[in-house]
């Protein structure tokens, strides 16, 4: 689960009018397409098309983008260019669209001449494109700046990141072993419509390819990643070798299957492993892991939540699956926990990461080893998906912080006091009214745009609690 920066395609337009009156603008425009990509190296990889005069050389560009499997593509105006020449390529075009309303030149001066006027006069191109866009219903992302701005540069990156994500979640597979849980219905998803609408298929695997896969693990392997876990972690002296053995071989089983059949994320139900009759215990500490490796992870076969799990990782980095536990007035706080998995990245850094020895009647199977953490007190970001009818889904998400908060020795499992920044009484309003499931993805700092912009960019409806409430029935984007 490697990291790259975002590869992003730079279609710049323009036509040919202008190439008798100023002779050698293209020359120049696509100078200034390359100072572009020059000035934004850090944050994404960016390739320039040479200046699209024609409908031909258009789609010959869009072609060479997907080809090269670019995340997304930015338009740049390099002078006023016809929309209808773009139009139907943008609309079809599988790659996500940013319109940069960007020119040259930040200010109008009196030296201006008119070719000034003409390299500069990108923002009614701008106008024609988008026009055109929206008129095809093409979801896309705009953005109207001084280019050499340190604001541009912040929001070109975040869309970079979002079309990265939104670009792999279109491929992405999802692995479900078993099946969901039965009558949870804030879960349950058709997943053809999943696949049509936003890209992510869903792949059952049965347990015994888990069964089988565990059996083929070296104790070499085993080896290894006890000794990491030693390294990194604080060990529970009562786990005994057998149970960080069986541990182990699931977790090492797990991640095999995800790679060789190319998952990016996955789910377990308990009682699907519970049932099975040939596991010895859960893998919560796997999940774990997983997670903290860029897995998507949800539980309970909660597939939706998987998915947005990888997306966080892809989006924002260190994803982390939770739940809303329980409210706790006098903080004016939720806390959040779940069975026993969560991405330790996401812990406090003032304090070892535990893997304990713990009791867990779910399931019925023997002691789960388990991953024991508070989360880094902070700012936070909970995010949640949620399906409704026919290709229609929502995304609702709360910003806020995770409390400095007491200890809660009782609490065998990665747990904190998430505080909302609308309060807890508004937050859980806004949250339950806009249907918001209980599973959620989350993330440290604040990051409502990053995951508005990934709605602009997949047609997802975008819901953020507020102080003051989100109100009434949310709007498109």
């Amino acid at each position: 689960m490697t990291d790259r920066k975002p590869r992003i395609g730079i279609l710049g337009i323009m036509q040919d009018l202008y190439d008798e009156m100023i002779p050698g603008i293209a020359q120049r425009q696509e100078g200034y397409a390359a100072e572009i990509a020059a000035h934004l190296a850090d944050i994404a990889e960016f390739t320039p098309s040479k200046a699209i005069k024609y409908r031909e050389d258009a789609e010959r560009a869009m072609r060479e983008f997907e080809d090269m499997d670019l995340d997304g593509v930015m338009v740049v105006m390099l002078t006023y260019g016809p929309a209808m020449r773009v139009a139907r390529l943008l609309s079809e075009s599988r790659l996500p669209v940013l319109l940069a309303n960007i020119q040259p030149e930040p200010s109008v001066t009196p030296a201006w001449d008119m070719a000034d006027m003409t390299y500069n006069q990108g923002v009614h191109g701008a106008q024609d494109t988008a026009n055109a866009m929206v008129r095809a219903g093409k979801p896309f992302s705009v953005l109207t700046d001084d280019w050499r701005a340190a604001s541009f540069r912040d929001d070109v990156a975040r869309w970079a990141r979002a079309a990265s994500a939104v670009t792999a979640w279109k491929k992405l597979k999802v692995a479900i072993f078993g099946y969901a849980m039965n009558e949870m219905g804030d879960i349950r998803v058709d997943e053809s419509a999943l696949v049509r609408s936003l890209g992510p298929a869903i792949i059952s695997v049965a347990q015994g390819d888990l069964w089988r896969g565990m059996q083929t693990v070296s104790d070499a392997e085993v080896s290894d990643l006890v000794n990491d876990e030693n390294e990194q972690f604080e060990i529970d002296p009562r786990l005994s070798e057998v149970e960080r053995t069986d541990h182990a071989r699931m977790q090492i089983a797990i991640q095999r299957i995800l790679d060789e059949r190319g998952f990016g994320a996955y789910t377990a139900h308990f009682d699907a492993i519970g049932e099975d009759g040939r596991f010895s215990r859960l893998p919560l500490a796997a999940a774990s892991s997983l997670m903290a490796r860029g897995y998507g992870y949800a539980a309970e076969g909660d597939v939706l939540t998987a998915c947005l799990v990888y997306a966080g990782h892809k989006l924002i980095g260190d994803a982390h699956f939770t739940e809303m536990y329980a409210m706790d007035f006098p903080s004016d706080s939720v806390l959040m926990s779940h069975m026993g998995e969560g991405n330790w990245k996401v812990a406090r850094t003032d304090r070892r990461v535990k893997l304990i020895k713990r009791p867990l009647g779910i399931g019925r199977l023997d002691d789960p080893p388990t991953f024991l953490f508070q989360y880094q007190p902070g700012p936070a970001t909970l995010a949640t998906l949620v399906s409704l009818e026919g290709d229609r889904f929502r995304l609702v998400v709360a910003e806020g912080e995770n409390l400095d908060s007491q200890e809660l020795p009782a609490l065998e499992m990665p747990y904190g006091q998430f505080r909302p920044a609308s309060g807890l009484r508004q937050c859980l309003n806004g949250w339950l009214a806009h249907g918001g499931p209980h599973h959620e993805v989350m993330n440290l700092g604040h990051h409502a745009t990053d995951w508005k912009v990934f709605c602009q960019l997949t047609g997802i409806e975008f819901v953020q609690v507020l102080p003051g409430g989100a109100g009434g029935r949310p709007p498109a984007n």
